[in-house]
C-alpha cells in the first residue's frame, strides 16, 4: 500500500493539513452527500483490497469521515459530534459488527433507500477480483434542481403535475429583505438554503404580485 496513495487520495478532502467540508455539496441532501463520500472510499478500499497493509486505509476513512461530517454540520449549521450521532448505524461484516454511517430516504410501500459511509473491514482479501470496467458513456452528475423539475411539483403550495417555473434570487441575503415576518416563499428558501424555488404558475405570479393570466376565448 503506497504512502503516496493515502496521501494523493486524502487531498481533496483537506484544507491546510486538516479535513474539511466540502462546500460544493453542502445544498445536497442527506442521502446524496453520504452516498457520495460512501462510494468513493469503498471505490479505494476495494481496489486494494489485495495489498497485506490495506490497513493504511484507515487515515483516509477518517478523513474522509470527518470532511462528510463537516459537510453535513454545516448543511444543518450543527456540530459534528451532533451529526456523528445523528447518522452512526452498526451493521454485520464477515469480520463481527462495524460502525458506519447512514442516511436513509423513508418510500411508503418499499424498501428505504440506504446510503451508506464506512462498514468495510480492512482486511487483506487475497483472492479479491479487481475488474476494470470503463464505463461505454461519459457520466455526467444530475444536479437537484433538474430532479426538482422532473417531478413537476410546486414547492409551496404542493400542486403535483403542474407546469412549473423557477423563483430565483442573486443570493440568499436577498430573503432578509423579503420582509419581516418573511412570507412563506422567503421562508422556504431560508430553511433548504436554496437559491432557487420551483413553483406553479400562480405561486410564481403570486410572489411578484403579477395577476394570472386570462384564458382566451374566441
Amino acid at each position: 500500500m503506497p504512502a503516496a496513495v493515502v496521501k494523493a487520495k486524502s487531498a481533496p478532502y483537506l484544507s491546510r493539513g486538516k479535513p474539511e467540508c466540502r462546500n460544493p455539496m453542502v445544498k445536497e441532501s442527506d442521502y446524496t452527500i453520504v452516498n457520495r463520500f460512501g462510494a468513493e472510499y469503498r471505490g479505494v478500499v476495494q481496489y486494494y483490497l489485495l495489498a497485506h497493509d490495506v490497513h493504511r486505509l484507515h487515515r483516509l476513512r477518517w478523513i474522509m469521515e470527518t470532511s462528510m461530517l463537516k459537510t453535513l454540520a454545516c448543511k444543518h449549521r450543527s456540530s459534528v459530534s451532533k451529526m456523528a450521532a445523528r447518522y452512526k448505524a452498526k451493521i454485520l461484516t464477515p469480520y463481527g459488527p462495524r460502525t458506519c454511517f447512514e442516511a436513509r430516504i423513508e418510500r411508503g410501500g418499499s424498501s428505504p433507500l440506504v446510503a451508506r459511509f464506512g462498514g468495510v473491514p480492512l482486511k487483506r482479501q487475497k483472492r479479491a477480483a479487481l475488474l476494470d470496467r470503463s464505463s461505454p458513456v461519459p457520466v455526467y452528475p444530475t444536479k437537484e434542481l433538474v430532479k426538482r423539475l422532473r417531478a413537476s411539483g410546486c414547492e409551496l403550495c404542493q400542486q403535483a403535475d403542474a407546469d412549473v417555473e423557477v423563483h430565483h434570487v442573486r443570493q440568499l441575503a436577498d430573503l432578509e429583505r423579503a420582509g419581516n415576518p418573511p412570507p412563506e416563499w422567503a421562508r422556504i428558501m431560508t430553511s433548504k438554503r436554496r437559491k432557487s424555488l420551483v413553483l406553479c404558475g400562480a405561486c410564481h405570479d403570486g410572489i411578484h404580485g403579477r395577476r394570472a393570466a386570462e384564458t382566451l376565448t374566441s
